[in-house]
């Protein structure tokens, strides 16, 4: 399959995906703060004066929120390292081209995965 120079989306329409990426990014790196702060304040949940037997369970699953809030976190920061080389394919306009195929990745799914530099027929193909 060769590239086609001209399968490219409008630098309209790569503004648009531009601030919709710029978007999640602040909303993805709001949320990171929130795992971070919920990690940091893991060791105190406020459960002191809360019934025993919620204590009891609260420090059985301390352990197991800890690895989850780690594990959280390191695929936020995969995601917001994934939006920020969106960002940078938006400047090369090579933004919504699939990697695989040379095809334009479709709007919708753009719309609901920014991040994708996969169309849906070469996804499948893997």
């Amino acid at each position: 399959m060769s590239l086609d120079a001209n399968v490219k989306y409008s630098d309209k329409e790569l503004a648009e995906f531009k601030e919709l990426i710029q978007e999640k990014i602040k909303k993805a790196q709001h949320d990171l703060e929130l795992i971070k702060s919920a990690y940091m304040n893991d060791h105190n949940n406020g459960t002191d004066d809360t019934s025993p037997t919620f204590k009891a369970f609260d420090e059985g699953s301390e352990v197991m929120s800890k690895e989850s809030n780690s594990a959280l976190a390191i695929r936020q920061e995969k995601f917001i390292r994934d939006l920020k080389n969106a960002l940078i394919r938006i400047e090369n306009k090579t933004y919504g081209v699939c990697r695989v195929t040379g095809k334009l990745i479709n709007k919708e799914r753009l719309k609901l995965v920014p991040h994708a530099t996969l169309s849906i027929e070469a996804k499948n193909m893997q």
